[in-house]
């Protein structure tokens, strides 16, 4: 196997310097980081403090661990931290110039074209189009003792992004598209990073084909004939210049946002059917707060209206953040608790471990969704200790669309079904690339 080392300078530096351990030979921290990264990232911290390096998946790494570390990365003041080639390592091929993976001038410009889709005008007619997608695609839930929640929220999630994003749905079409987006996300985190038959990396590269086709045969349709779609708005967009996206900037910026909308979304509401299984007495509260409304369908105004849902997301967040770890790169040298960090050092931050430090969270291991509750207000003893969707420039785009349609979701499934699991169980968390359920999260479905 090969990867792209860092340069043994700073690679020299950083072990002469800073506390941190190989790990065994070849593969260094590899195996840990990528089936246990929260246990493994809270016992280096114990360990070694705030920041460290390590090696894993080829690289000399440094981990900063905690808000402070959070707010000096993701403000970047100085454009010091490079996402591109941080990013570009585990997913440039693959989902290449997408919003995520661009830096400073450039990325500036492209999110203010990009933003007006994301208005608040915008969204309430993204939920007008949502919630009767909601309600088609749940009404196809079969209720029994192992129903297995994940596959059901990723087919939903992404038929909500079709229609909303592209104005269509996808027909037989969709498993080809589902499967692309998961075997770009999990070519990530590839060990071997060739394409041999059978390997992750070339399923990885297939997909991104498989996607650019998909986005490319349909781009002529939208720049003619514009509807009210994301994918309409990204080829009408432009900035206060006059200046375009290219259809190859449309298409890099749909493969990534379809792959956010539907992806994130769906680790967010496993972790949350999870803990309100295993927790009944918030699930039959939540379900109460959406009866209260007395709507089948919200508005955009009644989601604010639904302050415990939004507690328990943000539980369900923090829990099991679904992105784990925020690599960047330096471009210039900075320093950090006395350290001195070089230029071409790759950093990485880490949202799951920082959400779980008891320094700022009482009783890290406990879902307590009060502890978002605007009496306790755990969260806002520091400002980056709460990060699942980043922060800085990079703060994700979508995230307000995130939230409606995770409520939206919720609201219509609380009213129709209530669902259990056994007071033993545990959900397995795949972290080998973005963290999903191992077993896809089998419960006991009733409809109500």
């Amino acid at each position: 196997m090969q990867f792209p080392l860092l340069r043994s300078g700073p690679a020299r530096h950083l072990r002469e310097t800073l506390p941190g351990e190989p790990g065994l030979p070849l593969v260094g921290h590899t195996l840990e980081f990528l089936y246990s990264p929260e246990e493994t990232g809270l016992r280096f911290y114990r360990k070694h403090g705030p920041i460290f390096w390590l090696s894993a998946l080829g690289l000399t790494a440094v981990v900063m661990i905690g808000p402070e570390a959070n707010r000096l990365v993701l403000r970047n003041q100085g454009d010091v931290f490079s996402n591109n080639q941080g990013w570009d390592f585990f997913i440039g091929k693959f989902f290449r110039r997408g919003i995520m993976l661009l830096d400073f001038d450039e990325h500036r410009h492209h999110r203010g074209i990009m933003q007006a889709a994301f208005k608040k005008p915008v969204l309430v007619q993204y939920l007008e189009r949502m919630n009767p997608a909601i309600e088609q695609g749940i009404r196809h839930w079969k209720p029994g003792p192992r129903f297995h929640v994940l596959p059901h929220l990723k087919q939903l999630t992404l038929d909500i992004a079709t229609d909303v994003f592209m104005g269509e749905e996808l027909g037989p079409e969709a498993n080809r598209v589902n499967r692309a987006f998961v075997d770009c996300v999990r070519a990530g985190t590839a060990v071997v990073r060739f394409p041999v038959p059978g390997g992750r990396w070339r399923r990885g590269l297939r997909g991104r084909r498989v996607l650019e086709e998909f986005f490319l045969s349909r781009i002529g349709d939208k720049r003619a004939n514009p509807g009210d779609d994301l994918f309409s708005r990204l080829c009408q967009a432009e900035d206060e210049h006059g200046r375009r996206f290219s259809d190859d900037d449309v298409v890099n910026h749909m493969i990534f946002l379809m792959m956010a909308a539907h992806d994130t979304s769906t680790i967010t509401l496993s972790s949350m059917f999870y803990q309100l299984a295993k927790h009944p007495q918030w699930q039959q509260r939540l379900r109460e707060e959406a009866r209260s409304l007395g709507k089948k369908h919200p508005s955009h105004d009644d989601l604010a209206e639904m302050k415990l849902t939004g507690q328990a997301m943000r539980e369900s967040l923090r829990m099991l953040a679904p992105v784990h770890g925020l690599p960047r790169k330096t471009v210039k040298d900075f320093e950090f608790r006395g350290h001195h960090i070089p230029a071409g050092t790759f950093v990485m931050i880490s949202p799951q471990i920082t959400h779980h430090l008891p320094d700022f969270w009482r009783n890290p291991e406990k879902f307590d969704p009060e502890r978002f509750s605007e009496e306790r207000a755990e969260h806002k003893q520091d400002p980056y200790q709460f990060i699942p969707f980043g922060g800085g420039a990079h703060m994700c785009i979508g995230l307000h669309f995130a939230e409606m349609q995770i409520k939206a979701i919720l609201h219509q499934v609380l009213q129709r079904f209530q669902w259990s699991v056994d007071a033993g169980y545990r959900m397995p968390v795949d972290f080998t690339s973005l963290p999903t359920p191992k077993d896809g999260l089998p419960v006991r479905l009733e409809r109500l």
